[in-house]
């Protein structure tokens, strides 16, 4: 789901608000969308775009993977200028950086970090459509719920005096909470000072949230894939749940906030990308909300201070 919504975002035609993955759509054929068959996405894409984004949950989705590949990417490449000499994506699924960041990291060790069945799917359908891989590209497979990922780590040849960039996108509220601080604790004490963590949350109030509300909308998805989320953030005391496990908070980002809406989703013409522009052009419908799950979310956006799911790039300590 993740790579369509970065698929459909990249057929954007204002390049400004257009997703940078442009490999994302050629790496989802038929046999990868039948298994989002029940998103709006699949059909989403058998359409033309200006058709599709009048989906509300499709569009959704696209706008939240514009935010969260530019972040990501700009932290890469900064890391990179920084002296980062190595690239690790925990959760790789279809990510395409290695691809699409060829030049970049050609001096640097790149390794994708997953289970065994999805590097298998990926491997075979990233050969089909991009051809060979970077020869700087290393396959790593992981049960995150059961391996040690530095032990994973160092057999597949990735050093722990070396600075690193680490990835972790789409992946934490899917692990058993001791499966993340184990994780976590792993990047801070195993890697060298000054290596960075880019990862994306949600916190224990959405987790309460879905199981008082189980057939809203994504957290019904969720469950009928089998794919509950299971891992949260302590609400109020984020930076202080990082900091204990060893890694500094440098920035955190909250998904559609008013700094990821200005920064990533804000044309030159300060018109906003997902939002009408005119009688023209109607932005998609939002399916009615229950008033006792609107008075849930608001009471939710209160208690996290509007920071329900976040973007955060985390640094260990010197």
């Amino acid at each position: 789901m993740v790579a369509a919504g970065r698929a459909l975002g990249s057929r954007e035609p204002d390049p400004a608000m257009r997703n940078p993955d442009f490999l994302a759509d050629r790496l989802l054929g038929p046999e990868e969308l039948d298994l989002i068959k029940e998103h709006p996405l699949s059909a989403s894409l058998a359409k033309p775009y200006e058709e599709a984004r009048q989906d509300f949950a499709a569009l959704g989705t696209a706008v939240m993977m514009l935010i969260r590949t530019r972040f990501i990417d700009e932290k890469l490449q900064q890391a990179i200028e920084n002296g980062a000499t190595q690239f690790v994506i925990l959760g790789a699924g279809f990510d395409t950086r290695a691809y699409r960041f060829r030049d970049l990291l050609k001096t640097a060790r790149v390794f994708e970090v997953d289970s065994a069945a999805t590097q298998d799917h990926k491997r075979k359908r990233a050969a089909a459509a991009l051809g060979d891989p970077p020869a700087n590209l290393t396959y790593v497979t992981i049960d995150f719920n059961r391996d040690k990922l530095g032990d994973v780590l160092r057999q597949a040849g990735c050093r722990r005096d070396e600075k690193t960039f680490f990835t972790w996108e789409g992946v934490s509220m899917y692990v058993a909470p001791e499966g993340v601080r184990e994780t976590l604790r792993t990047i801070a004490t195993e890697s060298a000072p000054g290596s960075e963590l880019v990862m994306d949350y949600t916190t224990e109030g959405v987790l309460e949230f879905m199981e008082k509300f189980p057939a809203v909308g994504p957290v019904n998805m969720l469950k009928a894939w089998n794919e509950p989320w299971v891992f949260g953030v302590p609400d109020t005391e984020q930076p202080e749940f990082f900091a204990a496990l060893g890694l500094d908070t440098r920035e955190s980002l909250p998904m559609f906030g008013p700094d990821s809406v200005r920064r990533y989703l804000t044309r030159p013409d300060g018109t906003v990308f997902g939002r009408p522009t005119g009688a023209s052009n109607p932005p998609p419908q939002a399916p009615a909300i229950d008033p006792a799950v609107q008075a849930a979310m608001a009471e939710l956006g209160a208690r996290t201070k509007g920071s329900w799911y976040t973007l955060t790039d985390l640094v260990v300590r010197g």
